[in-house]
């Protein structure tokens, strides 16, 4: 008897048991469904939920490879083991084994993490609420290793997942009710519960922080130190980096942020299929390049001088912006979530373009934590469903405007 048949058999064995939706999940996960409606409306077509998440997680596989090239390199970069790239972005010293091999005994962890006790939630909700468990946290699943400091103790991590599981997705209902993103929800969480963790100059690079001493507080090594770009603006100063390493992706941060090239690959494969909505993201950057543009305006008239903790960030080049920090990866692969952003298309260019502009916003006028892309994104998930109200409540108004005038 193959594997097929005996899953094929346990599952027809506990249908109508408590255990039945882990064993619908776990049969689903491995082989296609042949299971068809018989009666009511419905649509012919080739995709599922399944495939939709698939190539998500496809989209954002190159962005976690080229995450953990990236840890080992900036490991061995802040320890003054190795010279900076040159070359552009095929540069031998940047794909090395050795940057691999560290990048993957770090990083692969918190995906581990992620994934398993996610789903160990999702799998225990099914059970109680006997309801199919769906395949919604397969991108959530991927998308927080890529959102988190490559240090994050994995308790923490595993903390966080419960509650962003329980708390942003399963109190709702499950997948597809959900009013905010699991993974930024999750990201929220780590932020403000440990945010020694989340932000400061030593976090975002491996080995700066020593794991032994995590719940005592924290410590941090003074060897190595991997302040970001938004940290060094921040406080004014003087960034060590290039356009080139900026926008391929050559600096400290988050594991799968960095790399603004493979996100924008990520974001056509997104829009190609159909996943992704062009709108959203297309005005989401227009949006921080408009706030950026405001800025820049600000200092060239003079209001704002050098002296000011908010200079360094106001003054940094609109389209600068664009290349640093979160908003890259926010816009394209959170923004764009189907549940928790906006429905219609008009709702979709305010939606985008709120997220960049309010980002932009947050990311100048907050100094101790100077990124804001994932709490404009968890704001407007908020917001949604009133931007969505209104576009089809003026929509009723124009045609009820166009029956007057046609009656009168």
């Amino acid at each position: 008897m193959s594997l097929k048949e005996k899953m094929h058999d346990l599952k027809e064995k506990y249908r109508g048991t408590k255990m039945a939706p882990a064993f619908n999940a776990i049969h689903t996960f491995l082989y296609l469904p042949n299971e068809t409606t018989h009666s009511g409306a419905h649509v012919r077509a080739a995709d599922d939920l399944k495939r939709t998440m698939n190539i998500v997680i496809m989209a954002l596989v190159p962005c976690l490879i080229f995450g953990m090239f990236n840890a080992g390199y900036q490991h061995y970069l802040a320890a003054g083991e190795i010279q900076a790239v040159s070359g552009g972005f095929f540069s031998a010293e940047f794909w090395t084994l050795d940057n691999f091999l560290v990048g993957a005994w770090t990083i692969l962890p918190l995906v581990v993490v992620s994934y398993v006790v996610g789903l160990a939630v999702e799998f225990l909700f099914a059970v109680i609420k006997k309801h199919e468990v769906e395949e919604g946290y397969l991108v959530t699943g991927m998308l927080v290793p890529l959102i988190v400091p490559v240090d994050i103790p994995l308790w923490m991590l595993a903390v966080a997942v419960v509650f962003g599981v329980v708390i942003g997705k399963e109190v709702f209902g499950g997948t597809g009710m959900n009013v905010l993103n699991p993974a930024l929800t999750i990201r929220a969480f780590l932020f403000f519960a440990y945010p020694t963790w989340m932000s400061g100059d030593k976090v975002w690079v491996h080995g700066a922080v020593d794991r032994s001493n995590a719940i005592a507080g924290g410590a941090k090594l003074d060897a190595i130190s991997g302040e970001t770009i938004l940290g060094s603006l921040a406080q004014s100063n003087d960034v060590a980096y290039s356009y080139a390493d900026m926008f391929y992706g050559f600096i400290p941060g988050s594991v799968g942020e960095t790399s603004t090239l493979l996100v924008l690959i990520g974001a056509a494969i997104l829009i190609f299929t159909k996943i992704g909505s062009w709108r959203i993201i297309l005005s989401g950057f227009a949006g921080a390049a408009v706030m950026g543009l405001l800025f820049n305006g600000i200092v060239d008239s003079g209001w704002i001088t050098e002296s000011s903790k908010f200079y360094g960030l106001m003054s940094t080049p609109f389209w600068q912006h664009l290349i640093i920090g979160s908003i890259a990866f926010g816009v394209v692969f959170m923004a764009t979530d189907p549940v928790s952003g906006s429905q219609t298309n008009k709702g979709k260019w305010i939606y985008g373009f709120l997220i960049g502009f309010i980002s932009i916003l947050i990311r100048v006028f907050n100094p101790a934590y100077p990124e804001g892309v994932f709490l404009a994104i968890l704001l407007m998930n908020v917001f949604a469903p009133t931007i969505d109200h209104y576009v089809v409540q003026g929509n009723i108004n124009k045609r009820m405007k166009r029956l007057k005038l046609k009656t009168a």
